[in-house]
Parts: C-alpha cells; sequence; structure tokens
C-alpha cells in the first residue's frame, strides 16, 4: 500500500510537470520587439518587425522619401503580391559600412525548409539605407522584405498624335 502512494506520487509530480512545461510552451510566444532607430542596423531590424507583425503603416515610414517611393497600397500589394508569408524566414543583421549619408548593412536570410526533412538556406546580402533629415531610411532590401517594382520610374503617359 506504501508502494502505490509512493508511485502515485511520482506520477502526479511527472504530470504537474508535464502541464506546466506545456503551459510555458502555448503561453510564452517570442513576439518581435521594436528597437532604437537611431543606426541603419536598428531601421532595419524594425522594418522586419513592422512586416512581421503586419504593421504596413510602420513599415512603409522605414522607407526613404524618393519620388517612386509607393503608397501605403502598393507597399502592402507588393509584399502580398509575392505570396510571403514571412514566417519561413529570419533575418540576422550583420556588420554596417556607413560612408557618409549612406549605408549598407549585411543582412543573412534564413529560409527554412517546410518539408518533412526539414532542410534550410542562407544567403548574405546586403541592406542599403540613405539619411534623410538626420534618420536612416532604407533603399533597398533582399526579397522577400521588398518588392521590386517599388521605387521603379513610371513611364510618362504618351499623348495621342493628332491626325493629319
Amino acid at each position: 500500500m506504501k508502494q502505490d502512494r509512493f508511485l502515485l506520487g511520482i506520477i502526479i509530480g511527472i504530470a504537474v510537470v508535464i502541464i506546466a512545461a506545456l503551459a510555458l510552451f502555448f503561453l510564452r510566444r517570442n513576439e518581435p520587439v521594436y528597437g532604437p532607430e537611431n543606426t541603419p542596423e536598428g531601421v532595419v531590424h524594425n522594418y522586419v518587425v513592422a512586416l512581421q507583425k503586419g504593421d504596413y503603416n510602420r513599415g512603409l515610414s522605414y522607407l526613404a522619401s524618393d519620388g517612386n517611393k509607393p503608397d501605403i497600397i502598393h507597399f502592402r500589394q507588393g509584399l502580398l503580391n509575392q505570396n510571403q508569408n514571412l514566417s519561413g524566414y529570419s533575418l540576422q543583421i550583420g556588420d554596417t559600412q556607413i560612408n557618409g549619408d549612406s549605408a549598407s548593412v549585411a543582412v543573412t536570410i534564413n529560409q527554412s525548409g517546410g518539408g518533412p526533412f526539414g532542410g534550410s538556406s542562407s544567403q548574405l546580402q546586403n541592406a542599403t539605407l540613405d539619411r534623410e533629415a538626420g534618420s536612416w531610411k532604407i533603399s533597398a532590401m533582399p526579397f522577400p522584405y521588398w518588392s521590386f517594382d517599388w521605387y521603379q520610374p513610371t513611364a510618362p503617359a504618351l499623348k495621342p498624335t493628332p491626325p493629319g
């Protein structure tokens, strides 16, 4: 009888540990957090966080104010048209090179494989930024955090030629 109580105590203890572990697993979320915006790498980080959170207005605010900057509709549409699921990607920020009012931030983009055997790939690329009124703004980012039709000059409208 004493052994039955001891065994029951061990089983209850294991069950409590399992329930606590599952509760921590499901309640603890690694929610991306915004950081300081006074460096090029901070702006790149915050831009990616904004996209992960679906905060397109904030994401758009990190882009350079070029004459062909997309509006919010084209910005959001450019990201959604690429059928991007950013949850399959992660980004590591590397070294930053600053040359006057321009900066280049090395970023490693990791893509996890979705198959049963896993697999992943990594690419080292660069994000470019320009300083505008004392703030760093992104002028180019690698895929999947960028749509390549942004900042493209629009063709001037053709004027109809009068007959004759």
